[in-house]
């Protein structure tokens, strides 16, 4: 009976320690300095448990690794869906009025699913500027925009060279539609349909894309937060060990905290 109690402390060893991953002499390495692990495990979530010898840091690092290859298809997905509705914006709702392809912002392309049609920027190109007057179109919303926040009353316009209706007509041109980027989804709905469920999922994809970013960075601080603790109870001596006792044959399990 005697015989088995080095066997049985040498299995509790084992199963206390685990399978030891750390490389020679890094055990001391991080005794010596007990902030290279938290450290490491801030920069690769797990280096600082595998550094230390403790399996479970091959979670931390697996978890980082599939995360960040679901943000990256995830960054492709959405960049994918972008170039689709893009290419079917210009080839349907832009072609038609000879304007070139155009990397333009997210709110015009947003605009674009919005309104069947841009409407013209200027009704009447060979004498005073006439902003679109059809409130259906994005320019005609535009205008009445700007009629409502700088006329007394939006259904009377004042003469063009009062102040009031000069700031009207720079909200407009400010925000207006030129015809070098005009659209029109008029008998082709269908496609306009099609164009809204693509950036529909392009902004599902890059906002789950964030998510996940979020948690690639919640992955680094827990791992560096387990790393800091375990080398704070390592060293304080909270960890269980065989004592032999009480009796000729028996053992027990003590703790011992010294912090």
């Amino acid at each position: 009976m005697l015989a088995a109690r080095p066997a049985v402390g040498q299995a509790y060893e084992r199963v206390r320690t685990g399978v030891s991953l750390a490389p020679p002499g890094a055990v001391a390495l991080l005794r010596d300095r007990p902030w290279l692990g938290p450290v490491a495990s801030l920069v690769l979530p797990g280096t600082g448990q595998l550094l230390a010898g403790q399996p479970r840091g091959v979670l931390y690092l697996a978890a980082e690794v599939w995360l960040v290859a679901r943000a990256v298809a995830l960054r492709h997905d959405s960049r994918s869906e972008r170039r689709y509705f893009a290419d079917l914006a210009y080839a349907v709702a832009r072609r038609r009025f000879g304007g070139a392809p155009v990397d333009v912002d997210w709110s015009y392309y947003e605009e674009m699913g919005k309104y069947v049609e841009s409407g013209v920027y200027d009704l009447n190109p060979t004498g005073e500027f006439q902003p679109e007057l059809d409130t259906v179109t994005f320019n005609g919303h535009i205008w009445r925009l700007a009629r409502q926040t700088y006329f007394e009353d939006p259904d009377v316009v004042p003469a063009p060279g009062t102040p009031s209706y000069r700031a009207a007509l720079t909200f407009y041109q400010g925000r207006a539609v030129t015809d070098a980027y005009r659209w029109s989804w008029r008998d082709a709905r269908l496609e306009q349909d099609v164009y809204r469920s693509s950036i529909r999922a392009s902004d599902e994809a890059y906002r789950a894309s964030t998510n996940v970013l979020g948690a690639v960075l919640l992955n680094h601080l827990m791992s560096a937060v387990d790393a800091f603790v375990t080398m704070r109870l390592g060293r304080s001596g909270i960890l269980p060990r065989v004592v032999p006792g009480p009796g000729t044959d028996g053992f027990f399990l003590a703790w011992h905290a010294a912090f």
